[in-house]
């Protein structure tokens, strides 16, 4: 059986939509994921201080802390961490101004599952 590159891998996730955060949960785990999932930017950085993690999955627009403010964070506490944006507004993720980190990933919403995790498993494979 084919197994992700690395099947231990732990990813951060923060979306404030709870089924969205609930579906995204599921998949990765399937997918061989450890997940530890959160609500807002603020509970999610206060995490990655506590432990490291491979991937940041984030939503942009969220309350307390945004996606964007989270992600330069996440990469000035760890600067190998790899982050992907989960968005409906690419566009914002894009702008040269908000600071994103350079390498970050953005996948638009609505996107399917699988689609999901092959992106997370070409990031985490990614050098």
């Amino acid at each position: 059986m084919q197994t992700p590159v690395e099947i231990s891998a732990k990813i951060l996730l923060a979306e404030d939509d709870n089924d969205m955060r609930r579906f995204l949960v599921k998949a990765l785990q399937n997918a061989g994921y450890a997940v530890a999932s959160f609500d807002n930017g603020m509970s999610a950085y206060n995490r990655l201080r506590e432990e490291p993690f491979e991937l940041l999955l984030t939503d942009i627009v969220m309350p307390e802390m945004d996606g964007i403010e989270l992600a330069r964070r996440a990469t000035e506490l760890d600067p190998e961490i790899k982050v992907m944006f989960i968005t409906g507004f690419a566009a914002v993720a894009l702008n040269p101004d908000n600071n994103a980190p350079k390498d970050a990933r953005i996948l638009s919403k609505p996107f399917h599952l699988r689609e999901l995790v092959s992106e997370v498993e070409r990031l985490l494979r990614a050098a």
